[in-house]
C-alpha cells in the first residue's frame, strides 16, 4: 500500500465528501433536542467529532461530568494524549463510571488516542496511566512514530465499499487481539499487517482521524452499531 505523507495542513477538511452517497437509516427520535450522542471532552477533536455526528443529523453533547454520562445511545473518544486524557478522567471522576458503562454495554468509538483509551493493555503508557478498557487489544503509542512521521494512506475498512481516507497522526497499532475482537482495517508496516481499526460488540475504535475528514462513513459505521445495523456504504 502506498503511504503518501502529510501535507503542512493536514487538518484541512477534505474537499470532497462522499459519505452523503452512504443509505441513510439510522432513523432515532430526539425528544426536545435531547442528545443522543456524547463526545468525551477532555481534549482532542471534540469539535470535529461533534461537526461529523450533526453531518448525519445527530444531537451531540460534551461529556466532562459523571452525570452527563446518563441517558447517552453511544461515546466517543477523541484523540489527543491518552496519557493527559487519563489524568483527567481521574481527576474528574470520570474514569470508573465510563468504564463501568462500557462494560455494561454503551456504545462507544475511540479514535487514535480514543483507541488507547479503549484498548484493556497499553505496552508503553506511563505507569501511573489507566483506561477504559473494553477491547481486548494489545496497543503500542506512538508507533507509527512522531509528529513528523504523519502521514495519510487510503484504507479498506471492512464494512465500507470504497477505501477510508487515513489521516495518521502519532498514531498506535495494535499488536495483538483476544477473541471476540474483529480488525476491520490493516496497514502494513515494516512488512507486517497492522490493526489500525477494530471492533468488538458495540466498542469500534479506530487508530486513524475519521473526524479530520470529510468523509462520514466511520461515524455512520458507529451509528449503526449503536443501533444493531450492518452499513453498506
Amino acid at each position: 500500500m502506498c503511504l503518501r505523507r502529510c501535507p503542512a495542513d493536514w487538518a484541512r477538511r477534505w474537499s470532497v465528501s462522499t459519505w452523503r452517497n452512504c443509505r441513510q437509516i439510522i432513523d432515532w427520535p430526539s425528544a426536545a433536542g435531547d442528545p443522543l450522542i456524547g463526545v468525551l471532552g477532555l481534549q482532542g477533536a471534540v469539535a470535529e467529532h461533534r461537526r461529523a455526528l450533526a453531518d448525519l443529523g445527530v444531537a451531540t453533547a460534551v461529556v466532562r461530568r459523571p452525570e452527563e454520562l446518563t441517558g447517552l445511545r453511544g461515546l466517543v473518544i477523541p484523540g489527543g494524549e491518552s496519557t493527559t486524557m487519563s489524568k483527567l478522567a481521574i481527576d474528574l471522576g470520570l474514569m470508573e463510571p465510563i468504564r463501568a458503562a462500557i462494560a455494561g454495554g454503551l456504545p462507544a468509538l475511540g479514535t487514535c488516542a480514543g483507541l488507547i483509551m479503549l484498548a484493556d493493555t497499553v505496552l508503553d503508557g506511563r505507569a501511573d496511566q489507566e483506561q477504559f478498557g473494553g477491547l481486548d487489544i494489545v496497543t503500542r503509542r506512538n508507533a507509527f512514530g512522531r509528529q513528523v512521521d504523519s502521514f495519510e494512506a487510503p484504507v479498506e475498512v471492512h464494512g465500507l465499499s470504497r477505501p477510508f481516507p487515513g489521516v495518521f497522526i502519532r498514531a498506535p497499532w495494535v499488536e495483538s487481539t483476544g477473541p471476540g475482537v474483529e480488525t476491520l482495517a490493516t496497514i502494513s508496516r515494516q512488512g507486517v499487517d497492522r490493526a489500525v481499526a477494530l471492533r468488538s460488540g458495540a466498542v469500534l475504535a479506530t487508530a486513524f482521524h475519521p473526524e479530520l475528514t470529510g468523509d462520514r462513513r466511520i461515524h455512520e459505521l458507529f451509528l449503526q452499531t449503536c443501533a444493531g445495523q450492518g452499513s453498506d456504504c
